[in-house]
């Protein structure tokens, strides 16, 4: 077994547990390599980020952020993602520090369960020809520039034109992703294990803008109507600007990122801890 790891590099606690965790995997014959700054830091091998999803498993170590950068590397293999939650809400992280090393044994014995979670593919369309093509596991997100004024989006659902938004921008995401951008967006919160594709606008100009949760075969075109800088970005790791007359088809991605669950009823916990559902008081009660 090959066991890859990756470290959000700016946080202490996520060496450190990075380092008990090669040294669990070091006394158990287990071979492993860290990403290049990381392996500089701990004394380790390291590897290429091109090559981190040549490995059984991927073992990450920070916030979302940290996970969503892995899956990018890792989601054309589908290699299986372990995060281990040193950030802020960890929506996609699945244990804490102090588990790790029970994950750790699991993966070596074979018992671990791996969630797979849709993804998106989003294409720039110039003319007739596609001139890039990104993969999401959150969100595809189309938007003004920070210096451009309000823009005008088209949205065609499966080639039916659905409406037209005066916003800052268009968020179509993952249920993975309903937590992330789109949630503060306004969208709805939508059950990771589901399939399904969520379109919600930012900041419209439009009383009648709703969210949309749509089936996962749906093909969603947008096409910015009014003259203005638009940048394209999956997941905050690719940005691209349009050109005028520029079109972004999106639907479902041929690619999965399978994540490593600990615990079945990990996304109803997060809810309740990471939002705060659990911590409210009726008018009356004790203090």
């Amino acid at each position: 077994m090959r066991i890859h790891l990756f470290v959000n590099k700016n946080r202490g606690d996520a060496l450190a547990c990075a380092q008990e965790a090669a040294t669990w995997l070091e006394n158990h014959g287990v071979d492993f390599a860290a990403d290049k700054e990381s392996a500089a830091r701990l004394g380790m091998n390291e590897v290429a980020d091109c090559e981190m999803q040549n490995a059984d498993f991927v073992v990450c170590f920070g916030g979302d952020g940290t996970v969503i950068r892995a899956s990018h590397l890792c989601s054309e293999r589908g290699t299986p993602i372990l995060g281990v939650h040193f950030g802020r809400f960890g929506f996609v992280t699945q244990c804490a520090g102090s588990e790790v090393q029970m994950c750790l044994s699991a993966m070596a014995d074979g018992k671990v369960e791996i969630e797979p979670r849709m993804m998106l593919q989003a294409e720039l369309l110039r003319g007739d020809a596609t001139i890039a093509t990104m993969h999401a596991l959150n969100e595809i997100s189309l938007q003004r520039a920070v210096t451009a004024r309000m823009l005008v989006f088209q949205v065609v659902i499966d080639d039916q034109e659905i409406t037209r938004y005066p916003a800052d921008g268009i968020v179509v995401a993952t249920p993975t992703g309903s937590t992330a951008y789109n949630l503060s967006a306004g969208g709805p919160i939508v059950d990771p294990s589901l399939n399904a594709v969520i379109l919600t606008a930012v900041a419209p100009h439009t009383l009648s803008a709703r969210p949309l949760v749509l089936p996962p075969a749906s093909t969603v075109l947008l096409r910015v109507e009014t003259e203005g800088d638009a940048v394209l970005s999956a997941d905050s790791q690719t940005r691209l600007h349009l050109l005028s007359g520029d079109q972004v088809k999106v639907r479902r991605s041929p690619r999965v990122t399978n994540l490593v669950r600990v615990d079945p009823k990990d996304f109803l916990i997060k809810l309740n801890e990471r939002l705060l559902w659990g911590q409210w008081k009726v008018p009356g009660d004790a203090l």
